[in-house]
C-alpha cells in the first residue's frame, strides 16, 4: 500500500438480537452498503476508528485527522488501490481497502494470478458502530455479518477470482475471521510497512472456498455471481 500500509484488522462489535432469537449472525437483517471513500469527508471518522486500541494492528493510531486525510487521499488516487467506507443501516461502520497484489504491497511475496484482489478491513469499535436502540439487548455477530458481506462484495461486485489477505500473524481475531470465511493460509511472509516489517500470514480464498465456509454459507452461492459471470452462463 502507501508508506503507512494498513494491516487487516477488526474491532469486536455488537448486533441487536434477531427477531427469530436464533443467536446466529443475521446479515439479512442489516442494510449494508459500500461506497468510495471521500478523503476530506471521511478523515475525521476514520481517524477516530484508527485511534481506538482495538485497531492497534493497523499501526496508525498516532495519526491526526490531516494525516489520515493525506493517507486516504493517496490510496484513492493510486491506480492500483481503492478505499471504501461501509455503512450499516445508514451509519458508517467500517473501512475497506482493495488493491492489486501483483502491483502493490505483495510484489515478490505472492504468486499473483489474474483476478486476485487484495483486501484490508477495519470495523469501527463498538461505541462507534451500529447500536441497538430498541431495548431488546445486543449480541455478538455484527462483525460476522459485515465481514461476510465484504468478502461477497469482493467477488460479486469487484469481480475478484481470489481474495488475498495478509494479516499480522499475532492478530488472532482476524485470523479466526478469515478461517470462518474460507481463507486458506499460503504461508508466513515479511511485508515491508514504512519503517517496520510486518510478519504476516498470507492467505487466499476462491469463490468456492468462501461459498463452502461458515460465513459464505449464510450469504448463499447465488449472491456470488458477477454480472460478467452471469452473461457467460447465458
Amino acid at each position: 500500500m502507501t508508506a503507512r500500509t494498513a494491516a487487516a484488522a477488526f474491532a469486536a462489535a455488537e448486533l441487536p438480537v434477531a427477531a427469530d432469537g436464533s443467536g446466529q449472525p443475521a446479515a439479512a437483517d442489516l442494510a449494508i452498503t459500500i461506497a468510495p471513500t471521500d478523503a476530506a469527508r471521511d478523515a475525521a471518522l476514520v481517524q477516530g476508528w484508527l485511534a481506538h486500541p482495538n485497531s492497534a494492528f493497523w499501526g496508525m493510531g498516532d495519526l491526526d485527522v490531516a494525516q489520515v486525510a493525506s493517507y486516504l487521499g493517496e490510496v484513492v488516487a493510486h491506480p492500483d488501490q481503492d478505499s471504501w467506507v461501509g455503512s450499516v443501516d445508514g451509519a458508517p461502520a467500517f473501512l475497506v481497502e482493495t488493491y492489486n497484489p501483483a502491483r502493490v504491497l505483495l510484489v515478490g511475496l505472492h504468486d499473483a494470478e489474474p483476478g486476485d484482489l487484495g483486501m484490508h478491513i477495519l470495523i469501527a469499535p463498538p461505541a462507534a458502530s451500529a447500536a441497538d436502540s430498541s431495548g431488546s439487548g445486543v449480541r455478538h455477530g455484527f462483525t460476522d455479518a459485515v465481514f461476510a458481506e465484504v468478502v461477497r462484495w469482493c467477488f460479486a461486485e469487484r469481480g475478484a477470482e481470489r481474495v488475498v489477505v495478509e494479516p499480522d500473524v499475532r492478530n488472532d481475531r482476524i485470523l479466526a475471521k478469515n478461517a470462518a470465511a474460507g481463507f486458506r493460509p499460503v504461508g508466513e511472509i515479511d511485508v515491508p510497512e514504512g519503517e517496520r516489517v510486518k510478519r504476516a500470514l498470507l492467505s487466499v480464498a476462491t469463490r468456492e472456498d468462501f461459498a463452502a465456509s461458515r460465513l459464505g454459507a449464510a450469504v448463499g452461492a447465488a449472491a456470488l455471481a458477477t454480472p460478467i459471470a452471469e452473461e457467460v452462463a447465458r
